[in-house]
């Protein structure tokens, strides 16, 4: 059984506050998506395509988390809803109370994208809001951040990749103990600092997702030297298979899962462990 914990539904309502029109999304090669429920139920064929069972399902936009609750309504045995929040907006709590009362599970943050650090008290305020609805995650992107359809649009990125430091984490993640944490991309470049704050936080998880190409940034890395550190130190309980796959029509990313699966069974890791790594965990974690 495969678990992806990373697509990203690029709704319509997202591309338009982009203003990606279907002439421009056809000059990059992406698919217009038509309508959030023929979105959601290409999903669907797509994942049964791959035998893939259940998937996190990212609004990936602020003020997007209305698409996501569509499409886990219509199909609730094979999405979880994710939804992005920018804690500097005034409404951002009111925002991520609604979107967790209509039935999504986990508060995505972009430091970098918003500029905002993880020990804001804005951000505390979420988690405040997490651990008071149980079953509630936060999602946290670390690290290198760089959006695929914004360079492919000639959009401006105005990031600031010092607002990611995983170690800003540590406070927060011992403070509300009971809220699962999930940092994508092994940290994204900054997989030391990561692995830090996982040892210290057992309630801090690792996702796997996307090609992972930070690994460039430390010379003679490769995808099973991080499996294997990753797995010294937090071992395979806190590791959740994603993909990071987003538009049609490549749909779901398979060559992720080939390359991650390649690296598992290269260092030898046994099936058990890997069945948690690839679904397991993530219906632990959203069960």
């Amino acid at each position: 059984m495969i678990c992806d914990a990373h697509v990203h539904f690029f709704s319509p309502g997202f591309f338009s506050a982009l203003g990606a029109t279907p002439e421009k999304l056809a000059g990059i090669g992406w698919d217009d998506p038509e309508s959030t429920e023929a979105l959601a139920a290409r999903w669907v064929v797509d994942l049964d395509r791959h035998g893939v069972d259940t998937v996190a399902l990212i609004a990936s936009l602020p003020g997007d988390a209305d698409s996501v609750v569509t499409a886990v309504a219509l199909h609730p045995s094979r999405f979880v809803g994710f939804f992005m929040v920018d804690p500097t907006r005034d409404n951002a709590v009111a925002d991520a109370t609604r979107a967790l009362d209509r039935g999504l599970r986990t508060i995505c943050l972009f430091p970098a994208m918003h500029r905002v650090a993880l020990h804001d008290e804005r951000v505390a305020r979420l988690f405040e809001l997490a651990a008071a609805r149980p079953g509630t995650a936060v999602f946290a992107h670390c690290g290198a951040l760089s959006v695929g359809i914004r360079r492919k649009l000639r959009l401006p990125s105005p990031f600031d990749i010092r607002f990611g430091n995983p170690l800003d984490l540590h406070a927060v993640a011992l403070k509300f103990p009971a809220v699962p944490i999930v940092i994508p991309h092994f940290g994204a470049g900054m997989l030391r600092e990561a692995l830090m704050v996982a040892d210290l936080c057992p309630n801090v998880h690792l996702d796997t997702s996307s090609s992972n190409s930070w690994i460039r940034y430390t010379p003679g890395l490769t995808l099973e030297q991080v499996f294997r550190t990753a797995l010294e130190v937090i071992g395979p309980d806190r590791l959740l298979f994603g993909t990071d796959s987003s538009f049609f029509p490549r749909g779901w990313n398979r060559e992720v899962y080939v390359q991650q699966k390649a690296a598992l069974d290269g260092l030898g890791v046994t099936d058990a462990d890997q069945e948690k790594i690839f679904a397991g965990n993530f219906r632990r974690l959203f069960r």
